[in-house]
């Protein structure tokens, strides 16, 4: 017999954690059941050795703010992701008052965020940049410098034998964190088990097909046994990662055509040398090399994953045709449809500086990976430090009405018109704005439930239909009370 529910959630990420947790939250009558094809749930993009652990509020993240033509920089795009994240530290707090967060410390811990560059056309950047986000009320406590003697006393290993004469330049904010949002995910899915939800791993969907009555019916395979079965739904949500778009095209609605993805990997040069990780208590990222995608930006990260502490720097680009870690050699050939192949190959033909990087990135040995290192940090020793692989991600390829296709950065909701299936596609910043996608969803997926949902929605998420940045006042207050339940120190 087959079993019928309210909501299947595919894939047992941050996504459908968040998505289920606010389900429960809000419906608790409606029957949900996950199904995840990996024997345990955060194992692919939301495990924390997999992603970077941010916390991306566009505190130091430069892709947020490009500068213009005429060398201006506009800050709403940081502002905008920084709302975001404002949202899930603030669901994240009532969660923790409710008990469905373990001791903050477990998955969040303060860890001040800086932008470091060289040259003298970067240190103009950064300082045009530092101006246009020191007023705003979200970036509050910004600080620059051009002094080494202050820069040295944030982060000790940039400045160490650092050359004379050199322009350099950098911002901080105390206020960043380091989030393990494969501790999050587990917390959440552990407490979605106490209220009913069957958490099912070891189970791959394999395809969706939409009955005459407009549910889903989700075939599945059993992985370990290999036993197929079907399950019936009203509303399916795909958190698949990169295999998204393989589910989305076999339930064959009309609005994933001419959508594609590009996959890349990453690794991660690692230590936990105690005397390295003394030195450094910040996420520290530059600028982009040419070509690079947003997601390969570098960055030397204090970490924090289940209570010890490391520092990585990268990633560096690796490629390969599979769409998740685990996941399968031809998963890029299958993909290509009739609809998407136009658009794919007009973005290859489009970015050969993207070719360009990623042939670069191949060719790096663990040396040569130290050696970009040491445009951080002078004094790093190829001795001290371990190559890690990182999570693979998928990038949007879409079709575009005047270029034929592009490449899209950041993350993608696509959902059926009426609402009854999504799926999310894309990548950074994704686990770090959980929270603002999956309202976005609800509110569009959901349209005649909302209104009822938005009583307790804000008793979740205080800001929840506002903008923080502005209303200064409430700004500093949401901040402050987040601040204080998730034990931060600004």
């Amino acid at each position: 017999m087959t079993e019928s529910v309210d909501v299947l959630l595919i894939g047992g990420g941050i996504m459908s954690a968040t998505l289920g947790t606010f389900l429960s939250e809000l419906q608790p009558d409606w029957k949900i059941v996950v199904h995840e094809r990996l024997g345990d749930v955060g194992l692919e993009s939301s495990n924390a050795w997999n992603n970077a652990g941010t916390g991306h509020a566009a505190l130091c993240e430069l892709n947020y703010m490009p500068p213009a033509a005429d060398g201006s920089v506009d800050p709403a795009k940081a502002v905008s992701i920084n709302e975001q994240f404002q949202l899930s530290r603030q669901f994240w707090s009532s969660l923790v008052d409710d008990g469905v967060l373990d001791e903050p410390s477990t998955f969040i811990n303060s860890t001040p965020h800086m932008t470091f560059v060289t040259g003298e056309k970067d240190v103009a950047y950064l300082k045009k940049r530092y101006e246009a986000l020191r007023t705003q009320p979200l970036f509050s406590g910004i600080e620059y410098s051009e002094d080494s003697r202050v820069i040295n006393s944030w982060a000790p290993l940039l400045m160490q034998k650092r050359r004379k004469g050199e322009p350099f330049a950098a911002t901080r904010v105390p206020a960043g964190t380091d989030v393990d949002f494969g501790a999050v995910t587990h917390q959440m899915f552990d407490n979605l088990r106490t209220r009913g939800v069957d958490v099912i791993t070891n189970r791959e969907v394999k395809n969706l097909k939409r009955l005459k009555d407009g549910t889903w019916r989700a075939k599945y395979r059993n992985v370990i046994g290999g036993t197929p079965g079907y399950i019936n739904a009203r509303f399916v949500f795909v958190g698949a990662g990169g295999w998204a778009i393989k589910l989305l095209q076999s339930s064959g609605i009309p609005e994933i055509k001419g959508y594609g993805v590009f996959p890349i990997g990453g690794q991660w040069l690692k230590t936990s040398k105690p005397e390295l990780v003394a030195q450094h208590q910040a996420k520290v990222y530059s600028q982009a090399s040419v070509g690079a995608p947003p997601m390969s930006v570098p960055h030397l990260d204090t970490r924090v994953v289940d209570g010890e502490t490391s520092l990585l720097f990268g990633p560096f680009a690796t490629f390969s045709p599979k769409f998740l870690k685990q996941g399968k050699v031809w998963d890029l050939v299958t993909q290509v449809r009739p609809h998407n192949i136009g658009p794919m190959l007009k973005v290859a033909v489009d970015n050969p500086g993207l070719i360009k990087y990623l042939v670069g990135e191949l060719l790096k040995n663990h040396a040569k990976k130290v050696d970009s290192l040491r445009d951080f940090m002078p004094t790093a020793r190829d001795e001290d430090w371990e190559l890690l692989d990182a999570g693979q991600r998928a990038q949007v390829m879409k079709k575009d009405p005047q270029k034929g296709g592009v490449l899209q950065f950041g993350t993608e909701v696509v959902a059926a018109k009426d609402g009854s299936i999504a799926g999310l596609l894309g990548a950074s910043p994704g686990a770090s704005t959980a929270v603002s996608i999956m309202l976005e969803l609800l509110r569009s997926c959901f349209p005649d439930r909302i209104s009822g949902w938005e009583p307790r929605l804000r008793e979740l998420i205080p800001s929840y239909g506002e903008k923080l940045n502005e209303r200064p006042a409430e700004a500093a207050e949401t901040l402050g009370a987040t601040s204080a339940t998730l034990q931060l120190s600004a």
